[in-house]
């Protein structure tokens, strides 16, 4: 919260840890002492891949096929994103866009992760931007999907307004754009460093959830 409010110009942010609400609820609980906004959220693990939920209030349960992970998260009025997804781990993986193409008509989602700060993503991204430059009836968002403070606010959502309510209509309305911000070798450096540990919390993470 500090970093946001003093190395960034975000307005909203959303906080969307891995299979929990903790992190976002206890946000929100402070987010009158800063000059920006909190959204409650959460990375689901599907079977398929990750799922942003947005404007959450309960915690969407992890394990469940991608498409009961979207419905479970508009069951409660939120906003379902697909994240990074041309990843290894994402819901499309790195082949498949043909895959998106016919679930942008049969799935609810409402938006697709265009790009996602993580260094080793550049070309999950590029994929991602180019599939949906077509126009497919669907969000473009950005994101920093911070592992490391310093990532936060290097990936973004540009949308009209500035209230979580205004980013919640312009999803809606197709009406965002994603973009971001130099990134640097010091960032990449960063997450080198960090990648075991990373990798060793996303674990215990996970093995939380299998034990609910």
């Amino acid at each position: 919260m500090e970093y946001v409010q003093n190395h960034t110009d975000l307005k909203v942010i959303a906080i969307t840890d891995h299979n929990t609400l903790e992190g976002a609820l206890f946000a929100r609980s402070l987010a009158e002492l800063y000059d920006f906004e909190v959204v409650i959220g959460e990375e689901v693990s599907s079977k398929e891949g990750h799922i942003l939920g947005l404007f959450l209030e309960e915690e969407v349960r992890a394990g469940m096929s991608a498409v009961d992970t979207v419905r479970a998260i508009e069951a409660q009025g939120g906003i379902a994103v697909i994240a990074h997804p041309f990843s290894a781990k994402g819901v499309f993986g790195p082949t498949g866009r043909n895959l998106f193409a016919a679930a942008a008509n049969d799935w609810a989602f409402h938006a697709f992760e265009v790009y996602n700060s993580l260094p080793f993503l550049v070309w999950a991204n590029s994929m991602a931007a180019k599939t949906l430059a077509g126009g497919r009836g669907v969000a473009a968002t950005g994101g920093s999907d911070a592992h490391v403070i310093e990532a936060v606010g290097k990936g973004y959502t540009l949308f009209r307004g500035n209230t979580a309510e205004e980013l919640r209509n312009c999803i809606l309305n197709l009406e965002t754009r994603a973009e971001a911000s130099r990134q640097g070798l010091s960032l990449v450096w960063r997450y080198a460093v960090n990648f075991m540990s990373i990798r060793r919390m996303q674990s215990r993470n996970w093995e939380r959830c299998k034990a609910k």
